[in-house]
């Protein structure tokens, strides 16, 4: 297959795909490491990437260099890797994962490649994780939104407490890989946690956590989460710790508690409007400017 470097050629019986991909979809890195996280701990088999080459401008998704153990200086070129699952008890529970880096180049082709790797192992469900920014408090569960292919699945999501998204917008590799699910007539959902926009450090564990946890009510696998649990615990105590010393944002995030907290009561008290929002993270963010920023914005 064009652009698709394997390693293992044998197709096996892979019902259920779950894929990633780094960069713009993945805030704070939360989906790809939910994915390499649990490839690591199945533990899953790397058989195949993609080629980056007719796919990235490294110009803009610059290569990175690296020493190795030997001393040696190696490239680490934009990733894309799949890995396999089998379960040798029951075949059902067989996965296939991808962690890919959205491309610069050629979504249609890239994602066809994808797909093509999906049908050729029986694939029946793919599952997309992915991470964005939003107004929401460290200090909560990650909210986690999603959306399916067919009403089925839609209601199954929502039974799980997935929330529908409504977003539009500028949009990224995950809609056209779900147009090529569609085409292929694979049946799909995406799950998306909701990171802290406020907090600047990565990864954020809570969020892979929230994904993981959410994923595992879809998708029978059988993976000790603790590790990210753990993880996400700390994450949230460093972060607090370092709010403390700034009132501002401080005062920003009791306001994200309050307003979590009420759109969480029985009454399903309503939330404020997207547009207002909006404003609202615009003044906290003009808030957090240094006077340089103001001056060369004039």
């Amino acid at each position: 297959m064009d652009g698709l470097i394997e390693y293992e050629s044998d197709d096996l019986n892979l019902p259920t795909m779950i894929v990633a991909f780094g960069g713009w979809p993945d805030a704070a890195e939360a989906a790809t490491r939910a994915i390499r996280y649990l490839a690591r701990k199945l533990p899953a088999k790397k058989f195949a990437e993609i080629d980056p080459e007719e796919f990235y401008d490294f110009t803009v998704t610059r290569p990175h260099t690296r020493v190795n153990r030997r001393g040696q200086r190696v490239i680490r070129w934009p990733r894309n890797d799949f890995y396999r699952y089998v379960d040798e008890q029951d075949s059902s529970r067989n996965l296939l994962l991808f962690v890919g880096t959205e491309p610069n180049l050629r979504w249609r082709a890239y994602s066809n490649i994808v797909t093509n790797v999906a049908v050729r192992n029986g694939v029946d469900l793919v599952i997309s994780l992915g991470a964005l920014l939003d107004a929401v408090p460290h200090t909560r569960e990650p909210r986690v939104t999603g959306r399916a292919s067919s009403t089925a699945l839609t209601d199954k999501v929502k039974w799980l407490g997935i929330q529908n998204s409504g977003y539009q917008g500028p949009t990224g590799i995950h809609t056209a890989f779900t147009d090529a699910c569609n085409r292929r007539g694979l049946e799909h959902a995406s799950i998306w946690g909701h990171s802290p926009h406020y907090v600047q450090t990565s990864p954020n564990p809570q969020v892979s956590h929230a994904l993981l946890a959410k994923l595992n009510s879809l998708v029978d696998f059988d993976v000790d989460l603790d590790e990210l649990r753990l993880a996400g615990e700390a994450f949230e105590e460093d972060v607090s710790k370092a709010i403390a010393k700034q009132s501002k944002v401080s005062a920003y995030v009791d306001k994200l508690e309050r307003r979590y907290d009420a759109s969480h009561q029985p009454d399903d008290q309503e939330m404020p409007e997207p547009d207002e929002m909006v404003k609202e993270l615009e003044q906290f963010l003009r808030s957090q400017r240094k006077p340089d920023d103001s001056q060369a914005d004039g």
